[in-house]
């Protein structure tokens, strides 16, 4: 008996012991040899007006290249990212916010071979695009794995160019799943401690594996630098976008044609539901997939399509992945009975904006017919004028007017002050219901950079938030 209990306590040690000879004594020196010279740098550039009074970067710093062209009359601004190969032919992936309104897009390996690159295809909505170089030769690539084998303290790896200073690594460990930062409808981060700085954006974060299971795409710090806090687009989600960009060329979503929320007790007891999870139907777009399958404002969808439905985020999702014109089966409740749908999915064409609009429908606005802008950016948020798209994407309901926000710049001031979907509806005293407007009332703030109250529209409710006058 004593014998057996002394195997047993050796056993029982010998178990961290054989889990922790998986991580290389020696640190992650050979791993890096070999995945780096996939990770590539993405400088990008852009031709701009009035560029006399931005700032310069200090002599002497490594940054000192980039003031090359400023004062000069259709200057080039020029911003660094991070991106990784997938395959040998040359296919790039990187962050859309990376090579967004760029006017020449340049890959640089590690080797120092600089590539011009080509925009296969990007997709507002998640933040990724795909690029394409053609080298003339075979380049060394990594490949996807599955993001969702991850769990909370597993070791991951950041490869990237952080402040443009070339192939950097860094480490730590995943910190959360699933995470919603609130940066658009997708939303399910992997959060890591990993560093993520400024330019990282659009580089892949590594299992030990070597594989790609997310795109560093965004971090929350005070300060701008990493405080161990980043966020990783995971891999479930990036693949079928890579997937359908170079198939396609864009990115063909499914839309069921309703409104959701996640479950309250409220909406729970109306539906004689004792559960928590799923997903509660708070509006029905007429003649839609929703409305055509018997689908009705009220029904609590527990499963879609076979798969359990946690949250209306997740049920966002699962429509989004489904192929247009399948057929699904939708699980409900209602009146406390249990049923099972079936709707036919059609497309969700989207904006660049990330907003979208019906594809097969009338609910799309006319034109505007007086060639003023839809869309625009100011204080480093991204805003478009209402419509009937963006109204169906956002949940924002027809009584609501003003400007919608798509975006906030990662670092901006504003970062954290607003969220995509709120709607600007007045700036001060002045309705903002146009670009324009907002543009002119935001230009006299601006003068000695005076902060602005703005009243949002936040999910129906409205709220106050100052904004700065400079991004």
């Amino acid at each position: 008996m004593r014998s057996f209990f002394s195997a047993l306590a050796v056993l029982t040690l010998a178990a961290p012991a054989l889990a922790q000879s998986r991580l290389p004594a020696e640190g992650f020196a050979d791993l890096n040899e070999r995945l780096s010279p996939a990770v590539v740098n993405i400088a990008t550039s852009q031709r701009v007006d009035g560029v006399d009074d931005l700032p310069r970067f200090p002599p002497g710093s490594p940054m000192e290249r980039l003031n090359e062209g400023l004062g000069e009359a259709g200057a080039q601004i020029t911003s660094l990212g991070s991106g990784f190969i997938i395959s040998a032919d040359g296919v790039v992936v990187t962050n859309n916010h990376v090579i967004e309104s760029a006017d020449a897009i340049e890959v640089i390996l590690q080797n120092g071979r600089q590539y011009e690159a080509v925009v296969v295809g990007r997709d507002p909505a998640t933040d990724i695009a795909v690029l394409r170089v053609h080298a003339g030769q075979t380049l060394p690539y990594v490949n996807m794995g599955d993001s969702d084998t991850a769990r909370v303290g597993d070791i991951v790896l950041a490869i990237g160019n952080p402040f443009g200073l070339g192939g950097s690594l860094s480490v730590g460990v995943v910190s959360a799943r699933n995470r919603n930062i609130d940066a658009g409808r997708y939303d399910d981060f992997i959060q890591t401690d990993a560093a993520i700085n400024r330019g990282n954006s659009g580089g892949p974060l590594f299992n030990t594996d070597g594989e790609v299971i997310g795109v560093n795409t965004a971090i929350v710090s005070p300060t701008g630098g990493s405080v161990g806090v980043g966020f990783a687009t995971p891999t479930s989600i990036v693949a079928p976008v890579v997937d359908q960009i170079l198939r396609y060329g864009e990115i063909r979503r499914g839309w069921l044609g309703v409104r959701l929320a996640n479950v309250s007790r409220a909406a729970a007891d109306r539906a004689g539901y004792d559960g928590a999870s799923g997903a509660v139907v708070t509006r029905i777009t007429p003649n839609g997939p929703a409305a055509a399958a018997g689908l009705r404002a009220g029904d609590i969808v527990l499963r879609f399509n076979g798969r359990d439905v946690p949250d209306s985020r997740a049920l966002t999702r699962m429509v989004g992945e489904a192929q247009v014109g399948s057929t699904v089966t939708i699980d409900i409740v209602r009146d406390g009975q249990r049923s099972q749908l079936t709707a036919t999915i059609e497309r969700l064409e989207e904006t660049d904006g990330g907003g979208a609009r019906i594809a097969n429908g009338d609910s799309g606005a006319a034109p505007r017919r007086d060639g003023g802008p839809r869309g625009g950016r100011m204080f480093g948020i991204a805003l478009s004028e209402l419509d009937a798209s963006l109204r169906e994407e956002f949940q924002i309901e027809p009584d609501v007017q003003g400007l919608v926000v798509l975006a906030i710049d990662v670092g901006a001031e504003n970062e954290g002050v607003l969220r995509p979907g709120d709607v600007i509806e007045a700036i001060g005293a002045e309705a903002t219901d146009t670009i324009a407007a907002a543009r002119a009332i935001a230009g006299r703030a601006a003068i000695g950079e005076h902060a602005i109250v703005a009243r949002i529209n936040r999910g129906g409710g409205v709220t106050y938030r100052r904004l700065r006058a400079r991004s």
